[in-house]
């Protein structure tokens, strides 16, 4: 038996675990809350490098003539922006040209290019309603985004789909492998921070019929009616693992580790992602969902849904979409709330929990 080969096999073979097991070194601990409650949030300096890049701001384009005629005496078809003058209407336009469309792509991307009046590019409808859910979000979910706000930038980074993005998985077959109904789990997803959780936790929890989250019993006892199954607590710890993914934090970042549920001793963050998680619900279903008959079925997911958002969606790795950076102040045209007849109604559940 040849011991030395045998001897390099295992320690390459330890080595191959020790890489994938664990994130290469150096890691930051920042204190977060106080000192000996283990409330510290573990940063990567190498992930934050990678993501400067990925969360930088492209440059404003120049600022319009706040006088001019309304954009609606210059151009036709005007159903969203009419509170705009023409020189705004056009400086928006050219920013949502480098915010949505792929490279390579102009105007056309979403106009009929033979006449920008029309309708008939389903972008264009896609757009409009986009269009009026930032201006829901910026106007009424600053609980979520503060004065920081949205643009479409924020999600789109310069592609015409969002990078992050669900829609609803096929179910999964009893008789697809000799282990039967996986229940969806036991195969690691990105979404779930490679764990071998539940990988579809949106559908649960992020869409228009969302289950709250209730996991933790307030008896020792089964069958009391205040705990919930296994299976609804595997949902929900894929769905902390999405979160905190997204954001790029642990589990402290918005919890203390002593008492998940305790509002009490959580920090400030646990009341803004309570809000984050009903204005994710609010525009999936206020919203995208509402374009069923307009994207094309190649635009859809497997089961015929249109894809919706999450919090990667947003964040994309970031504990604040873009750092904190607001792209708002340049576009303050997108801060505007629309009349209330013109949009979907939607009002934001009444009140979440204070957090101390």
């Amino acid at each position: 038996m040849n011991f030395p080969i045998l001897r390099a096999a295992a320690f390459a073979g330890f080595a191959t675990l020790l890489v994938t097991a664990c994130e290469r070194p150096p890691a930051t601990t920042v204190q977060h809350g106080y000192r000996g409650l283990a409330m510290g949030l573990v940063y990567n300096p190498r992930t934050l490098a990678a993501q400067a890049d990925a969360n930088a701001v492209p440059a404003a384009q120049p600022p319009a003539d706040a006088e001019g005629p309304p954009a609606a005496s210059v151009y036709q078809n005007i159903q969203v922006l009419t509170d705009l003058n023409a020189a705004q209407l056009a400086r928006l336009m050219v920013a949502m040209t480098a915010w949505v469309a792929p490279p390579g792509e102009s105007c056309s991307y979403c106009h009929a290019a033979t006449d920008m009046a029309s309708d008939a590019n389903y972008r264009k409808v896609v757009a409009r309603t986009m269009l009026r859910m930032v201006r829901h979000i910026n106007s009424d979910w600053q609980h979520h985004v503060a004065a920081t706000g949205v643009t479409c930038y924020t999600c789109h980074r310069g592609k015409g789909v969002p990078q992050y993005v669900w829609t609803q998985q096929p179910a999964t077959d009893a008789g697809a492998d000799f282990a039967g109904n996986r229940a969806g789990q036991n195969a690691p997803a990105a979404v779930v921070g490679l764990a071998s959780l539940p990988n579809d936790p949106f559908g649960t929890y992020f869409d228009g019929n969302a289950t709250n989250i209730r996991v933790v019993a307030t008896q020792a006892l089964p069958g009391s009616g205040t705990g919930s199954t296994i299976k609804q607590t595997e949902n929900t710890y894929g769905l902390m693992m999405h979160m905190s993914t997204a954001l790029g934090v642990n589990c402290t970042y918005c919890h203390n580790s002593r008492s998940f549920t305790s509002w009490d001793s959580s920090t400030p963050q646990r009341a803004t992602a309570w809000y984050g998680i009903r204005m994710v619900r609010d525009i999936n279903d206020q919203y995208l969902e509402s374009l069923g008959s307009v994207f094309p079925a190649n635009r859809k997911g497997p089961r015929g849904d249109v894809a919706k958002v999450d919090c990667a969606t947003c964040h994309q790795g970031a504990y604040k979409p873009l750092y904190g950076t607001s792209m708002l102040k340049d576009y303050p045209e997108l801060a505007h709330a629309l009349p209330a007849a013109a949009a979907p109604a939607a009002t934001p559940a009444a009140a979440a929990p204070a957090a101390k």
